[in-house]
């Protein structure tokens, strides 16, 4: 008999749990593959990471692309499954399976052919940093169908309501990718020492296992999950659904890509102050990712909370859910915010033992500490804004501020902060994303609510 997982009943908490738990697991694995291969490189030292750090900013944009079919699997399986249209369901299963491995060929040809220009954009004048991203940026290309493919599996199984299988089937990947990390990064036993190289083959070659495992699984399952039974992935798509999953994830991939190019601009106003700061910026983030992947993890189940009781038409359950995935958030952020600033140094030192760069960091990770709150509550909302099928607001607040990084950026690092003027503005206009996009939010949950009569509280 064909399962339909239905969160449209029953407490919230219990579903928004059930849901955001694996998530967030999926996402901390996720996360855990950069940690790792930085843990590892970082042994080698601050220019390999920066290295790796440079040309990790065109895996940043890929989640541009990503993030188009990811969004509209999403959320159009979210909402189908809440009307209970399984065929409508099953249809966007299958475009958006179509769509990412079209971007992905497209996206891997152009970082090979163009991959010289596009390390060189940094101004990074060391030469063993230059030939070390592009070897790195090269490898990663080849791989990068699997890379982008395994995001929308993941999708599709979160829209669903089944976020354990791809929680899962990652943390076989990162198994997979912590065994070869030490493996070919310093060349143990018989392997060669392959440094940037190997960082780069070792997470290749753990896509690759979890796209393989993720197609067994979807095999199998035909029977019991209707949305993946009939699948012709080789018949022609239909235009008309291609552009509603674009239309859908279209802002939310405009506002990632954007974001990484204001960080490349970002990364090129701290390249003046050497390749140490690079790496700051690099290990920085990837502790900081600690708070922002918990956040990440709410905001699909979020969607996907709401998606399915938008689409079953309960909107007293839509306010619930949200009420509920803030208030959880408000006490994750908080502590994040603890955690950054009274345990820098420490978890900084986890991936760098070079007293200057830790020294650097330790500042870093103070300063984005601060907005670690407000980070939670932009994600968690804009997971919401996702589950009604409104991506518009998320991508105006957060390209709005993120475009004023560059500007703040520029001004506060010209006065006596210098390079923490530089970090200021990341955490401030973090803050300002959080504030704006909440008050839109009840805003939109108040006028919505008085149409059908119901207390935005109640």
């Amino acid at each position: 008999m064909q399962r339909v997982n239905d969160i449209t009943e029953g407490n919230i908490f219990k579903a928004l749990f059930r849901l955001a738990l694996p998530i967030m697991g999926t996402c901390f694995v996720e996360m855990a593959y950069n940690m790792t291969d930085m843990i590892w490189v970082g042994r080698i030292g601050s220019r390999a990471v920066a290295a790796v750090g440079t040309a990790g900013f065109y895996m940043w944009l890929a989640m541009a692309f990503i993030l188009i079919p990811r969004i509209g699997a999403e959320v159009g399986v979210a909402q189908s499954v809440g009307r209970r249209d399984m065929e409508e369901a099953k249809v966007y299963v299958k475009h958006s399976i179509q769509l990412i491995v079209f971007l992905a060929l497209f996206y891997a040809l152009v970082l090979i052919t163009f991959r010289k220009p596009l390390i060189g954009f940094f101004n990074v004048r060391e030469s063993d940093i230059i030939n070390n991203a592009i070897t790195y940026l090269v490898i990663i290309s080849f791989g990068m169908v699997f890379y982008f493919i395994n995001p929308v599996f993941a999708a599709i199984f979160n829209g669903y309501g089944e976020s354990r299988i791809p929680f899962i089937i990652n943390s076989l990947g990162l198994i997979i990718n912590m065994v070869l990390d030490p493996l070919l990064i310093l060349g143990i036993g018989p392997f060669p020492r392959l440094e940037v190289a190997g960082a780069a083959l070792a997470t290749v070659i753990a896509q690759i296992c979890v796209t393989v495992v993720f197609i067994i699984f979807i095999i199998k399952a035909r029977g019991t999950k209707e949305i993946f039974s009939h699948l012709n992935l080789f018949k022609a798509p239909d235009m008309g659904h291609i552009k509603a999953i674009v239309r859908l994830g279209f802002p939310a991939g405009l506002q990632s890509g954007l974001f990484t190019v204001f960080a490349m601009f970002i990364t090129r106003i701290i390249a003046q102050w050497g390749p140490i700061p690079i790496a700051v910026q690099e290990v920085g983030s990837q502790i900081e990712s600690i708070s922002w992947m918990t956040a990440g993890g709410f905001q699909t189940a979020m969607s996907t909370l709401v998606g399915q009781n938008y689409g079953a038409n309960k909107w007293s359950r839509v306010i619930k859910s949200y009420f509920a995935g803030i208030f959880v958030m408000s006490v994750i952020g908080i502590l994040a915010t603890g955690l950054l600033i009274f345990a820098s140094r420490p978890l900084f030192s986890i991936f760098i033992d070079e007293e200057e760069t830790i020294r650097y960091g330790i500042v870093y990770l103070r300063i984005l500490g601060l907005s670690q709150l407000f980070m939670c509550l932009e994600l968690t909302t804009a997971g919401a804004f996702n589950g009604l099928g409104k991506t518009v607001p998320p991508s105006v607040v957060g390209i709005t501020f993120n475009a004023l990084r560059i500007p703040v950026a520029l001004i506060l690092s010209s006065t006596d902060l210098g390079l923490n003027g530089v970090w200021w503005a990341i955490s401030m206009t973090s803050v300002c994303k959080g504030l704006v996009l909440t008050v839109w939010y009840i805003f939109l949950l108040n006028k919505h609510s008085k149409k059908r009569g119901i207390g935005i509280l109640k």
